[in-house]
């Protein structure tokens, strides 16, 4: 299997081990062709990269860009989804700066109004149908509100209606991510999603250098899905 990208990986601007140079050096060990930083949004309330880094960022991976010429290095950001709106937290003075937008939900994202306090609430404690709901229409709103390119472990922290969320996807054409780290897309979803005809990323989520481009959990839950492999759109068999 070759790996053509990995778009979710994380540096110290968020809670990333590592700098921004170490993923891409261990990329380039690995034979990667193209490796993304992508830290957490701002309105992270623990992990948030701060508003002022992502300018140092765009100006590192420039840099970085014409020291390492044999991989292409984007700047993207894992923005959280903030309410079942579909609000992220992506001023347009930042989205210019980005190469691409992952978005997904979090604990630790900061609620637009107490309705989202709650549903944190019961994201973590009762896991309710009302909580199945907001999630899934916070990301389909998600999707249709903003330019995303992939969508972040969905089903992770808060369950959904995969199936919902991946007709939206399709007609979007957004990626859904298939982590190597939270194991969400896993095994049942994939089954659930895979003649709909949508596509598929697959994303490591590293949080240590060491880790960039490790698809283990990603591949399995694809292997035990049967999902047909040319769905998935950042590997080559």
């Amino acid at each position: 299997m070759q790996i053509l990208a990995d778009y979710h990986t994380h540096t110290l601007y968020s809670h990333g081990k590592g700098s921004i140079e170490d993923n891409i050096k261990e990329a380039i060990s690995k034979g990667i062709k193209t490796i993304g930083i992508s830290d957490h949004g701002y309105k992270h309330m623990t992990f948030g990269v701060k508003r002022k880094h992502i300018y140092k960022m765009r100006e590192e991976i420039d840099k970085l860009n014409l020291k390492y010429a044999n991989i292409n290095i984007l700047l993207g950001m894992e923005c959280n989804i903030l309410d079942e709106n579909g609000n992220i937290d992506l001023d347009d003075k930042f989205a210019d700066l980005l190469d691409y937008v992952m978005a997904g939900y979090h604990f630790g994202s900061t609620p637009t109004s107490i309705k989202g306090m709650f549903n944190h609430w019961e994201n973590y404690f009762l896991k309710s149908p009302k909580s199945k709901e907001y999630n899934t229409n916070a990301i389909i709103n998600a999707m249709k509100k903003n330019d995303i390119f992939i969508i972040t472990h969905p089903g992770d922290k808060g369950d959904v209606y995969i199936q919902e969320i991946a007709k939206v996807a399709k007609e979007t054409n957004t990626k859904l991510e298939i982590n190597s780290s939270h194991g969400f897309l896993n095994d049942k979803q994939l089954k659930e999603i895979k003649n709909i005809g949508n596509k598929f990323i697959i994303g490591s989520d590293a949080h240590k250098p060491e880790d960039v481009g490790n698809f283990e959990l990603a591949m399995k839950n694809i292997r035990e899905a049967n999902l047909d492999l040319s769905l998935v759109e950042n590997i080559k068999i």
